[in-house]
């Protein structure tokens, strides 16, 4: 890559898409729903956007990659439990939970002990999963609301207040028909099973020049704030500059309190907020994101990573340790990982800890989460997260030496959407073609 030189846009657009953008055509997916023997990852061919039809939902068995690892040096993760008794060691396979959803984009928990797991569906409702069974009536269907005529579109995440179990309040990110960003508020039953779509007030809504690179992700960070996960505007190669403009939301990280949220009051600043200059806007917390489709906090030690959605070349996944008063700039568009983009690198961007270049292992990063879960105590502290072109799935762990390690864990032929996590810290990956499998020990 020349320094300076804009790359051209391709038709794979994984250059502009998150992890939803990309139909992906594989060949027949077996029924089986758990993980078999090693082999190689199957080809993905690619199309257009709206070139194609998806495939029909269908159960799919993960394979188990042959072991493979790299070493990076990068900032060092917050020390915290690595693993179980080797007595414990199970090997990990990915079991089906369900099919049958519509573009499923996230899941997550509420956090009220119900059991219960919420998946939002890119057109714009939230489904119940209980006991492993979808329950038939949607959570919520705000789907005249909501835009999803763009790949990249739709109602994209969810999440539950941290006293979700007293004060009902729940909080979803979306386009509305205008290609706009919105998040916005509604109040649930006390069942947990319905929320009032005509309850709905306005957190924010940011203006989105072009119809991809969203962002998507909301978030409670373990210090109760909201954060909001920014893409840059969209297009290719960020032609206004947002990432690195900050009098502008687009391209950063943002950092709301919404511990009072209502119509007359939507959000506050918080007052530990960096500052970016004059100019600079109050809800920032990190600047120079390309499309950080999915971030995630580890939560034994409050360590966040941010999977950034990369341009022609190669994906990359930040970190910020729990320490870390916010006022990071990750380096977009003046590079695109450790390579240079467009125009001088600062000698204060803050380096990613991974990256990988497109081709066989993909072309569209889908983040996921640290593994704090009982069922494989073998991944307890490893990063598990995915490319959406390739179905590949990996783990980042911190080496003894400061640097971290990447190795692939499974194989898969899923376009991976988002991956979830429940209240136990067990994880979830979801398929764009409507299934939803669950990380298991065997």
């Amino acid at each position: 890559m020349n320094k300076g030189k804009a790359r051209p846009f391709v038709l794979l657009v994984s250059a502009c898409v998150t992890g939803i953008v990309l139909q992906a055509c594989a060949s027949p997916r077996p029924t089986a729903p758990t993980a078999t023997a090693p082999t190689v990852a199957p080809q993905v061919t690619l199309f257009a956007p709206t070139a194609t039809a998806e495939p029909e939902p269908s159960a799919t068995a993960a394979v188990m990659a042959e072991p493979t690892a790299e070493a990076t040096e990068a900032p060092a993760a917050t020390q915290a439990p690595t693993s179980a008794p080797a007595a414990a060691a199970l090997t990990p396979a990915l079991q089906q939970v369900t099919t049958g959803l519509e573009k499923p984009t996230y899941l997550t928990h509420a956090g009220d002990g119900s059991g219960l797991l919420y998946v939002t569906e890119q057109p714009g409702r939230i489904r119940v999963l209980r006991d492993g069974q979808l329950v038939e009536t949607p959570f919520l269907d705000i789907t005249e609301r909501v835009g999803d005529s763009g790949n990249e579109q739709g109602l994209l995440s969810v999440a539950f207040a941290p006293d979700f179990a007293q004060s009902r309040k729940l909080y979803v990110n979306y386009t509305n028909t205008s290609g706009d960003t919105v998040v916005s508020g509604f109040i649930a039953s006390a069942d947990g099973l319905t929320a009032d779509p005509a309850g709905e007030w306005q957190v924010i809504e940011i203006a989105q020049p072009y119809a991809n690179h969203n962002g998507g992700q909301i978030k409670f960070g373990p210090d109760g704030m909201l954060y909001v996960g920014m893409g840059d505007g969209g297009s290719a190669g960020d032609p206004q500059n947002l990432a690195q403009n900050v009098s502008d939301l687009l391209g950063k990280m943002l950092r709301l309190d919404v511990s009072n949220s209502s119509v007359a009051a939507p959000y506050a600043v918080p007052a530990g907020n960096p500052s970016f200059g004059p100019d600079g806007r109050p809800e920032m917390w990190a600047v120079g994101l390309r499309n950080p489709w999915r971030f995630s906090f580890d939560r034994a030690t409050g360590d966040m990573f941010i999977a950034d959605v990369g341009q022609n070349a190669v994906e990359e996944v930040n970190f910020q340790p729990s320490a870390s008063t916010g006022g990071e700039n990750y380096g977009w568009k003046l590079r695109e990982g450790f390579e240079e983009y467009s125009g001088e690198p600062l000698d204060t961007l803050t380096d990613p800890i991974w990256q990988y270049e497109h081709g066989a292992n993909g072309c569209s990063v889908t983040g996921g989460y640290v593994y704090r879960g009982a069922a494989v105590p073998s991944l307890i502290g490893a990063y598990v997260y995915g490319d959406y072109c390739s179905g590949r799935i990996w783990t980042l762990r911190p080496g003894s030496d400061g640097s971290w390690v990447n190795q692939e864990l499974f194989a898969t032929d899923y376009a991976i959407t988002s991956f979830g996590e429940d209240a136990d810290g067990e994880l979830y990956v979801l398929d764009r073609g409507g299934a939803i499998y669950r990380l298991v020990g065997e």
